[in-house]
């Protein structure tokens, strides 16, 4: 890479220094800055435009603007600064231009931008002292209720993730038209809706934060456990929910279900190493070798669940299912072995959940945690009234809980049978064959 100096551009939006690199140097540095800034660029342009959708289209200008300007100008030494005065400057012209400037500043409310757009580069951070508001406000408009579930996991990973529409149809092992589809029309049913850039307060705050931490942990799950596709496991969007995670505890200090949430991502991701066999094959949470487990991530989720408890305790509330979750995860955690786990704490903690968020899973999972703490007879009672009840109708992990316990209580033909059945209704292929091989009895 380049040092030569290149001279001071009046032009430029902010910075005054900038170096030469190359096109494939511009190309990864600004795809490094671009995830990480993207959320930063599109929230501060949205409180100028007041458009969820308008302001991630003028934030994709000014990525395009940069990938054209700073091959010939260099790297600015603040890029994402540039990046952001830049899409500002793209909004304010674009208001400018409208016919009815006079009601459109007035609608949005933000003539003061028209100022802060001109500060000089010393000004500019004291500028954004409201950043953090503004992608929180961003994070709750990209997971609106108004949006399905598919369209906000797209939209978060977009703007909040800063993913570009390729990666999230590979992740998602989807077509790109099909996530370019699915995130224009979130836009602008956002846009139509005219949800703004706010974080909800008073009544409004909780069933808004349920559904961003939702989509996190959807984001989450679907690396952890893929619902499809050749791989078990998916690092980078566990690694992508865990960073989207961090992001809310930090613009979020003060709710303990963001917290709790982490510390659940955590203490599951901690486990990657020992879950995947040298084929890729699956392994289980009570065969796997716990000196894989990434302790230090470990350490780092008790430490959000001892803040997570800790605002619970202070403001004197029960704790949320995502603490509960930690709590859960924890008990395995802090076991050294398997036949370490305390079983009995983990019946008492999915009976707690069951109250809070009531769900036919949490029953099995806490059918699962009976077979340990009791026996396996009375688990198979509590999962023989949800076949009976039809509560999860095509769900494999029933057949395959079940299959479990009769082939621990010795019924190994029906045990077989569940297994197989179970095999038929997985969508994951080592998933599928790890049933397969228990339904031969080979596993």
């Amino acid at each position: 890479m380049s040092t030569e100096a290149i001279p001071d551009d009046p032009s430029a939006p902010t910075e005054a220094k900038a170096y030469a690199v190359s096109p494939d140097d511009v190309q990864r540095t600004l795809a490094a800055v671009w995830r990480m800034e993207a959320a930063k660029v599109t929230a501060v342009v949205a409180r100028v435009v007041g458009d969820v959708g308008l302001a991630e289209d003028l934030a994709q200008d000014a990525f395009v603007q940069a990938l054209e300007q700073w091959p010939r100008d260099g790297i600015p030494s603040k890029p994402g600064a540039w990046l952001t005065s830049t899409a500002r400057r793209r909004a304010i012209d674009r208001i400018r231009r409208d016919v009815n400037l006079a009601s459109k500043l007035q609608q949005v409310g933000h003539m003061e931008e028209l100022r802060v757009a001109d500060l000089a580069e010393a000004d500019f951070d004291a500028a954004l002292e409201d950043i953090d508001d503004d992608v929180l406000g961003l994070v709750f408009a990209a997971c609106h209720p108004a949006l399905t579930a598919q369209a906000r996991i797209s939209l978060t990973l977009r703007m909040i993730g800063g993913l570009t529409t390729r990666e999230i149809a590979r992740a998602f092992l989807t077509s790109e038209p099909t996530i370019g589809q699915r995130i224009s029309r979130a836009k602008k049913t956002l846009s139509q809706d005219g949800v703004t850039i706010e974080v909800p307060s008073g009544a409004d705050l909780a069933p808004r934060l349920a559904s961003v931490l939702e989509v996190v942990y959807l984001i989450f799950n679907e690396g952890y456990a893929a619902t499809s596709g050749r791989d078990w496991v998916r690092g980078d969007l566990m690694e992508e929910a865990i960073r989207l995670g961090r992001v809310l505890a930090a613009l979020a200090p003060g709710e303990p279900e963001v917290h709790g949430l982490l510390a659940l991502m955590e203490i599951q991701a901690s486990r990657t190493r020992a879950r995947i066999g040298r084929d890729g094959e699956p392994v289980l949470l009570l065969d796997q070798d716990r000196t894989r487990w990434d302790w230090g991530l470990i350490r780092h989720a008790l430490a959000a669940l001892d803040r997570a408890s800790s605002l619970v305790a202070a403001a004197g509330s029960a704790p949320g299912p995502y603490l509960l979750q930690a709590a859960i995860a924890a008990v395995h955690a802090r076991a050294r072995t398997a036949e370490e786990t305390d079983w009995s704490q983990i019946v008492a903690l999915y009976e707690r959940l069951g109250t809070v968020r009531p769900s036919p899973v949490v029953d099995l999972n806490r059918a699962v945690a009976m077979s340990y703490a009791d026996g396996p007879a009375d688990a198979l009672v509590v999962v023989d009234a949800l076949v009976a009840a039809n509560a999860l109708e095509g769900y494999h992990l029933l057949p395959s809980v079940r299959g479990d316990l009769l082939a621990r209580l010795g019924r190994d033909e029906e045990a077989r049978a569940e297994f197989a059945r179970a095999a038929e209704m997985a969508q994951n292929d080592a998933e599928k064959a790890l049933l397969l091989r228990r339904a031969a009895g080979e596993a």
